[in-house]
């Protein structure tokens, strides 16, 4: 398969991830950001540069593979010449952005708020953005790209992290994500699942649903016995796994080759199985985390103007359609898939689909659920229990 460039959404490392969440906890209910930060009324002439840091196969340029390339044309119509640096991490990407060399980010959910709260990157003025209004609306104004009615970033591409089985081994057809919890054990050392500390999300949209009594409401809203519930349910199926994933070509060979009958997966790695493996991918009956990146500001941007520029392009059709289809993943408008024909493979723009999905939100002290009466755990100490899961 080409896309030999798609992210690795890896674990995230400890030390900074902490840092950064003191930060979060200090900045209040909201996440806070940076006060002096303010979206700009209009633009100026664009400044004939733009560094980009991006997942990779998000800037394609043509080096990677000479038949994609999407930032030459940007380049030809903006004047901005592009210079990109690709992350394998949101702690990467994080610390990267403290650096203020980088004028533009793609940012996942469980890094955008981190980013606001430090005050990295700057609200934005989606009136300056034409294509900002094609973009589906469900993508929008998010807990994971917004701060009290404050737009920080635009929607790229999104995408939910599904249930794949074996269909040969696991009978019959699965609807829940009981296989790899509650029955883990009938697949003991052939169950899989992802390698961060976000997935302690999966577990509490599972106890979300079937032991309600927890009084979760958001998978990244866990107060301290919401996370210990969330925790030892994933200690137990820890005994079943037979791998954590991170790179997705490792899953794409486990499935291929039985290692793996069952897990977390994406369509991308679905659509890339050899032609013949016995495996299907669904959204089960509880729904799913999944993922929905967005391209942010820096508050340091040196090149605001090419940054603007560049926000706008990539959320355009055909520009869209062309990054999301290399990569993966949902494109962020309707429009954009006149210049693609597997969006109906993604769901792109199946309101009802996108809204079973929780989207990669980064857990902060002040709950993101709306709590007030209780302190949420933040990412610092799910990192903790991550690490105490994984022994």
């Amino acid at each position: 398969m080409k896309r030999t460039t798609a992210r690795t959404r890896a674990v995230i490392s400890g030390v900074a991830l902490v840092s950064a969440t003191l930060l979060l906890t200090a900045c209040g209910t909201s996440g806070g950001g940076d006060t002096k930060a303010e979206a700009p009324t209009k633009l100026g002439d664009t400044e004939g540069a733009i560094s980009i840091l991006a997942w990779p196969g998000y800037v394609e340029d043509g080096s990677n593979d000479p038949t994609v390339d999407w930032v030459t044309p940007f380049v030809e119509e903006t004047g901005c010449k592009v210079t990109t640096k690709t992350f394998g991490t949101s702690d990467e990407a994080f610390s990267l952005m403290k650096t203020g060399d980088y004028d533009v980010v793609s940012a996942s959910g469980d890094a955008s708020l981190r980013l606001v709260a430090a005050g990295e990157v700057a609200p934005v003025n989606t009136d300056l953005i034409e294509n900002y209004d094609g973009i589906y609306d469900f993508l929008k104004m998010r807990e994971w790209n917004s701060v009290d009615g404050v737009s920080y970033g635009i929607p790229h591409g999104y995408g939910a992290n599904l249930l794949m089985y074996n269909t040969e081994e696991v009978t019959p057809a699965p609807t829940s994500w009981d296989v790899v919890f509650d029955k883990s054990g009938d697949y003991a050392g052939k169950v899989t699942a992802y390698d961060s500390p976000i997935y302690i999300a999966d577990a509490a949209l599972y106890l979300m649903k079937h032991q309600p009594d927890l009084g979760i409401e958001n998978p990244y809203a866990l107060d301290a016995d919401q996370l210990a519930a969330s925790v030892d349910l994933l200690k137990e199926q820890r005994a079943n796994i037979g791998e954590y994933w991170s790179d997705y070509l490792k899953e794409i060979q486990a499935f291929e080759t039985g290692d793996s009958v069952v897990g977390t997966s994406w369509q991308v790695i679905k659509n890339s199985l050899a032609e013949g493996t016995p495996a299907e991918a669904i959204l089960p009956e509880e729904g799913a985390t999944g993922w929905s990146d967005t391209w942010m500001i820096s508050s340091k941007a040196k090149n605001p103007n090419c940054a603007y520029a560049w926000l706008d392009y990539i959320a355009s059709p055909e520009a869209n359609a062309t990054a999301t289809g290399y990569f993966g993943e949902a494109p962020s408008s309707q429009a954009a898939c006149e210049f693609r024909t597997d969006c109906e493979s993604y769901h792109a723009g199946d309101e009802e689909y996108a809204s079973q999905i929780w989207y990669w939100t980064t857990p902060i002290a002040d709950c993101v659920d709306g709590r007030t009466d209780v302190t949420c755990t933040d990412y610092s100490e799910w990192t903790s229990a991550w690490q105490e899961i994984k022994g």
